[in-house]
């Protein structure tokens, strides 16, 4: 007779335990601009890193929604598995990183100088947008990489052939056309301080990135001023939300924005023109950046209070691969890859809109043309006295403009540090209430 002893049962039991598979699965957690990412990377990437890895994307209407919501979450430390805080990886537009991490609102990206998709990245890349930034988000040689380029593209003027052939106007080629006296009032603009004043200083000849304007341009701020004054009676609405529906139902002729936006329009809309201004244009780029949550003493978001999900050099290493280069080359979302700013010739691009119904414009495939791509300028930050001419020149606009203009947003920093009271504010209020 055999007796079952307990070391047996343990054994047994043992044997149960190592013959099971779990499967350890990987989150990675991406909050994204809407229509930034195109649907084949989702599959492509889930393909590439197997069963284990888990992608989520979460989708948000507008960057500056992306910003607001992060700023409002780690403000008040509260930060649950929804929040945009709890992401892995969120987008962040160019010209809001310093301002991301001088709020802490984004984290260093870790170990970046071994990656392959940072030693891919051109110079023009890394002088340029200036990836490397100190805690201030000041541009430093020496400092931190902070987010990574995904998807770019450029400023555009588009303009109704049909409204231009009626009345006998010449084609729009380059800034000094939104001056012309036969265009005025049938203009729509972004209401973007930097690429309102851009736009005048490209027309006088100048720099976006003009840091005196008192000493850099020819008349100075004055001439400026002129010149911003000549434009607003020009522009029937500066608007960021509505300036496309002036456009489309033919309250306004021309229309002056970022690519992202105007391009889909455009290519809905019959006998329009797209296109880059021959002297050059702003570059804007989405990037991928980290949530600073990892400061936070929280168990409400998982693992990822443990530190980033190790898919994130993955995820950004993918999204710049020559292949990810593919959904844009084809018109699919608008914009370029970041290899495009330097490696993509004119012949190489248009191989891949052949057969299309095409847009006029001079764009291939998102990508100016090589002589005024050299032309084109990134942001760079400004200085706090450039700020304040900014805000000065706005100001006189409006005070001497009226009608269908509103209150033109002089700079990012503005909405940033109102959004900072409204958060603070309401904080005070939750405290007075305890």
């Amino acid at each position: 007779m055999n007796t079952v002893t307990d070391d047996d049962n343990l054994e047994a039991a043992f044997g149960t335990w190592k013959s099971k598979t779990f499967a350890l699965t990987v989150p990675l957690t991406v909050a994204a601009l809407r229509g930034s990412v195109p649907p084949s990377w989702i599959k492509d990437f889930m393909q590439s890193q197997g069963k284990r890895s888990k992608l989520q994307l979460k989708s948000h209407a507008s960057l500056e929604s992306v910003f607001s919501d992060l700023s409002r979450d780690l403000s008040k430390g509260d930060v649950r598995p929804s929040s945009v805080a709890a992401a892995d990886v969120v987008s962040i537009g160019d010209s809001w990183l310093s301002h991301a991490i001088n709020k802490g609102l984004i984290e260093p990206i870790q170990g970046v100088e071994d990656q392959d998709w940072y030693k891919g990245l051109s110079d023009r890349w890394k002088s340029q947008v200036y990836l490397h930034r100190n805690s201030e988000g000041r541009i430093d040689p020496d400092g931190k990489i902070w987010a990574a380029p995904y998807r770019w593209g450029c400023m555009v003027i588009a303009y109704k052939k049909t409204k231009f052939r009626k009345h006998n106007l010449a084609p729009i080629s380059d800034w000094a056309d939104l001056w012309r006296p036969e265009l005025a009032g049938r203009i729509s603009m972004v209401d973007s301080s930097r690429e309102v004043i851009g736009a005048v200083l490209k027309h006088m000849g100048t720099s976006y990135n003009t840091q005196d304007i008192h000493l850099q341009v020819d008349g100075g701020k004055d001439a400026v001023r002129q010149n911003l004054a000549l434009l607003a009676k020009q522009v029937r609405l500066f608007d960021s939300v509505h300036y496309l529906k002036a456009f489309a139902v033919g309250d306004v002729w021309v229309a002056v924005g970022w690519s992202s936006d105007v391009l889909p329009v455009a290519k809905r809309m019959s006998d329009v023109a797209v296109i880059v201004p021959k002297s050059g244009t702003s570059i804007w780029a989405d990037m991928w950046a980290t949530p600073a949550v990892s400061r936070l003493e929280t168990n409400r978001i998982g693992g990822r209070v443990r530190g980033p999900s190790p898919l994130i050099h993955q995820w950004i290493d993918f999204c710049l691969q020559t292949a990810r280069a593919l959904p844009f080359k084809q018109e699919v979302i608008p914009g370029a890859s970041p290899s495009a700013l330097d490696s993509a010739s004119a012949e190489n691009l248009e191989e891949f809109t052949k057969g299309k119904p095409r847009l006029d414009t001079n764009l291939i495939a998102g990508v100016p043309p090589p002589e005024i791509l050299a032309r084109c300028e990134f942001l760079e930050p400004l200085s706090d006295s450039t700020i304040s001419d900014y805000q000065s020149l706005i100001d006189s606009m409006q005070k001497s403009k009226h009608g269908l203009v509103p209150s033109i947003n002089y700079n990012i920093l503005s909405l940033i540090q109102n959004l900072w009271l409204k958060l603070h504010s309401n904080n005070n209020k939750s405290l007075k209430q305890v």
